[in-house]
């Protein structure tokens, strides 16, 4: 996302220094609400212009631009998920969250651009784990804003209301609906992030081995993997269930795998493993882990969701 171009009065615009350092938090708000960093970008660009599009009078008549910021952002990403609803009946395949690397890998995805600006920048916490974004995707455009902005960002039910359209009773009861899923889909025993970048460093060493049961011991029996090519690449189109089955799957693709280096990588904020094939990303990896086995994979190789994985 670019910066606007600098408005004649924004000189004398005490609040404009405000305005811009909303925008690290609009993009947070809208990666959460969209699970798509572009669709993201998009959203807060948008909400950008209408402020833009205000006369200085205008703007100057708004008491808090930042409120005003989040509830245009949030009204614009309502939106959004309604349509996008309809585009991913037509996915080719499975449709899985965009990616987000570590901090520290973290590169713009535009072309010729090797870094991204801070504000870009997704906060990387339990909010934005592959298993927690999941579930999101499963509720309804109104019950993912009023769950995110109330639970997630601490907005009352009043705000939440102007922002969806309903009542603050009904937000509060969307809310909880989807307090609910994400409680019924949280792992039974939560493991450390230490072990957990075991568990996986050991699924590399396996596959690296081809050794069938040692990833077998690896998955939980009823584990789930799913790929996301999009179209554009070579995956699964359709969940694999079981571990005798995954483990299988993934030794018959090993002459695939032999062709690119596997590295332990931070997939949103948690281990994962990165795919590259001549310094190219080709896939990125999540994993979610309960009682120390893989409950569930998910493999990004949909190019376009994989611009912000450095190369090389």
């Amino acid at each position: 996302m670019t910066d606007h171009a600098e408005p004649a009065h924004e000189g004398t615009d005490a609040g404009l220094s405000a305005v811009i350092s909303e925008r690290r938090q609009l993009i947070n708000l809208a990666y959460r609400l969209l699970g798509s960093l572009a669709e993201a970008e998009d959203a807060v660009q948008e909400t950008y212009a209408r402020w833009y599009a205000m006369s200085r009078e205008q703007q100057a008549a708004i008491a808090s631009p930042g409120a005003w910021l989040t509830r245009v952002a949030g009204r614009i990403c309502l939106d959004m998920l309604g349509s996008a609803r309809a585009r991913r009946e037509r996915y080719v395949g499975e449709w899985i969250p965009e990616p987000l690397p570590d901090r520290t890998e973290w590169i713009s995805g535009r072309p010729g651009v090797a870094t991204s600006d801070p504000a870009d920048r997704v906060t990387l916490d339990e909010s934005v784990s592959m298993a927690f974004l999941v579930v999101l995707e499963a509720m309804t455009p109104a019950e993912r804003v009023s769950f995110v902005l109330h639970d997630v960002f601490g907005y009352p039910f009043a705000e939440v209301a102007r922002i969806v359209g309903r009542t603050p009773a009904a937000c509060r009861q969307l809310a909880s609906s989807g307090r609910g899923r994400i409680r019924a889909a949280q792992a039974s025993t939560a493991v450390p992030a230490a072990r957990q970048a075991r568990i996986v460093r050991n699924v590399k060493q396996a596959l690296d081995a081809g050794d069938i049961d040692a990833l077998i011991g690896l998955l939980d029996p009823g584990a789930t993997a799913i790929g996301d090519g999009g179209g554009r690449a070579t995956t699964v189109l359709h969940p694999i269930e079981g571990a005798d089955e995954i483990a299988r799957f993934l030794l018959r693709i090993q002459p695939v795998l032999r062709q690119q280096t596997l590295l332990e990588r931070t997939v949103n904020g948690r281990p994962g493993l990165v795919a590259q094939q001549d310094g190219v990303t080709v896939s990125v990896i999540a994993f979610e882990i309960a009682d120390d086995r893989i409950t569930h994979i998910w493999s990004v190789r949909n190019p376009d969701k994989l611009r912000r994985w450095t190369t090389g």
